[in-house]
């Protein structure tokens, strides 16, 4: 049975158990919990440094107020990078390649810094919707485009995330297909097309990494704009 290219993002199950459950729970079981010793092994040592420098620099830009964020902020960073390069090694599933997932992360996250931004300083918030110095025949169409543009914000950051890994796992899979189809009779073009696929999985690793980053990033950047 010939089976579809985009049956590999279709949520398995096994015995009737949803196994994107099981996925999910996979990045919290890989980092290793730091102890109470003085000295720690080099596994911890290097987590710790990239958790310190990536809240560092993700926190510069806040004030703090934001700072308060910072654990959701960077647990949501490690959790999405895990699951994003998981989801390349074989026989396993990408849960943020669906699109439920994606925006079950961006929307509550969103409104949370616009329901601050509305309660702390409700005057800069509503202010972000009209530019200032507007011609006063164009403020009720800015005020529109602004409000439209507001509430596409968590749509663009699920869509976003689930687009990038979505083309470059559904590119993988073309590339390793035809590479397997042309070994038995173009064996120098399989291997041109291998060495692509090879380029194109460092590639996907540096995307999966990036696009993590980039969720975060842009959340801190609305936090920004409401604290």
């Amino acid at each position: 049975m010939m089976l579809s290219f985009f049956d590999q993002f279709m949520s398995p199950t096994y015995l009737g158990v949803p196994l994107i459950a099981i996925a999910l729970t996979l990045p919290w079981i890989f980092f290793p919990l730091p102890s109470g010793q003085w000295l720690q092994n080099r596994l911890i040592a290097l987590q710790g440094w990239f958790i310190n420098r990536f809240t560092y620099q993700l926190l510069i830009p806040l004030n703090s107020g934001g700072h308060k964020w910072a654990l959701i902020l960077t647990s949501l960073m490690i959790f999405l990078l895990t699951m994003n390069i998981l989801g390349l090694f074989p026989y396993t599933f990408t849960p943020t390649t669906q699109l439920s997932l994606n925006m079950g992360l961006a929307v509550p996250l969103w409104l949370a810094t616009v329901i601050i931004g509305m309660r702390n300083q409700p005057t800069v918030a509503l202010g972000h919707l009209l530019p200032e110095g507007t011609p006063i025949p164009l403020i009720p169409i800015l005020i529109i485009i602004e409000t439209i543009s507001l509430f596409i914000r968590p749509l663009a950051l699920g869509v976003r995330l689930t687009a990038n890994l979505t083309a470059g796992h559904l590119l993988i899979q073309l590339i390793a297909t035809a590479a397997y189809v042309l070994l038995p009779t173009m064996l120098t073009v399989a291997l041109l097309t291998a060495m692509v696929l090879f380029l194109l999985t460092l590639l996907e690793v540096a995307v999966a990494m990036i696009q993590a980053y980039v969720f975060v990033l842009l959340l801190s950047l609305y936090l920004q704009e409401n604290v």
